[in-house]
């Protein structure tokens, strides 16, 4: 999966471990992100929250899938993780090892590695979790170099696994979107789709309207052709030398909004998402802080997606924007 670019630092958090129970050699604890509380939702949120958890579908109607797909709906891991375990020999139905393009159901019982794993089917909405991403943070699990994971952040997610939207690399800060939807995650991340990201970039030398214009025409990388769909100025954001643009993106290579200016002769000294899709960074989201959206809000996501909602059939084609 790439790793798209990011920015911000905090010092590295750490607290004691509980009294009695000592902690591996080298292995620190981290201290978990706090959520924000917003205001009570309205009346009429409320009740369409309700209505969401309450509507089910009858699971006798529903059609059985491709097995990798449902792991990877489920939160387990990316569609292609799950081929590569199911040819591995990791992955067992109703106590056989599974094959590619095996079928599964809901009375199916599916073992992965081991553990059994509940699968979720459309008669209910995923989480998805707005994080406020920290420079020095990494989005990963498993790291040689011991840095801070923001999946050390987060609270457990209870019967399924969090699936990060796209990633942010560990120089990189601002908005980073979690789900329990592998369908969700992929939905949103991958390049057919051109869902927009924007990002503010504070820049060290002079953006001039004729790079700009050049930056959204497009420029040959090392990897191959890359465009900004738009480069804009924010008003009174001069730091000294610096300077801070906004700039819209359709894709999440590794570090392509750095390589973009770097191809220019212009140093980015800071990176923050600060849009993905239709989801932008709450101005009260500090970082290191988290939101979780409530029902109507993920039902939004999912049908901005042009995702099966709860209790209603997906509607035909795709939509990127």
């Amino acid at each position: 999966m790439p790793v798209a670019d990011g920015e911000q630092s905090p010092r590295e958090q750490r607290r004691a471990p509980a009294a009695g129970k000592p902690r591996a050699e080298g292995k620190s604890l981290v201290i978990k992100a706090k959520k924000l509380r917003l205001r009570s939702p309205s009346q009429d949120v409320k009740e369409k929250s309700k209505r969401l958890r309450e509507v089910r579908l009858d699971k006798e109607q529903i059609e059985p899938v491709r097995l990798q797909k449902a792991l990877s709906a489920s939160g387990v891991g990316s569609r292609r993780e799950m081929e590569e375990w199911i040819e591995a020999g990791l992955v067992m139905v109703n106590g056989k090892k599974a094959n590619l393009g095996d079928r599964v159901g809901p009375e199916d019982r599916v073992t992965a590695k081991g553990d059994v794993i509940k699968l979720k089917w459309a008669d209910r909405l995923p989480r998805v979790i707005m994080y406020h991403k920290q420079e020095g943070e990494i989005v990963s699990r498993d790291d040689p170099e011991g840095r801070v994971s923001v999946f050390d952040r987060l609270p457990q997610a209870k019967s399924s696994r969090w699936v990060a939207i796209g990633r942010l690399d560990v120089n990189t800060s601002g908005l980073l979107l979690i789900t329990t939807s592998g369908e969700l995650a992929n939905r949103m991340m991958h390049p057919s789709f051109e869902v927009e990201r924007e990002y503010a970039v504070r820049v060290l030398g002079e953006l001039t309207p004729e790079i700009a214009k050049e930056m959204t025409a497009g420029v040959e990388l090392e990897d191959g052709p890359a465009a900004f769909q738009r480069v804009f100025q924010r008003g009174g954001a001069e730091e000294g030398a610096n300077q801070w643009y906004n700039v819209v993106i359709k894709e999440g290579r590794n570090r392509e909004v750095r390589r973009m200016f770097e191809h220019f002769g212009l140093t980015v000294s800071r990176l923050i998402r600060v849009r993905f899709g239709n989801l932008g960074l709450p101005p009260r989201l500090k970082r290191g802080q988290f939101y979780e959206l409530n029902e109507a809000e993920v039902a939004a996501v999912m049908k901005w997606s042009d995702l099966t909602m709860t209790g209603r059939k997906k509607t035909r084609g795709s939509k990127g924007e």
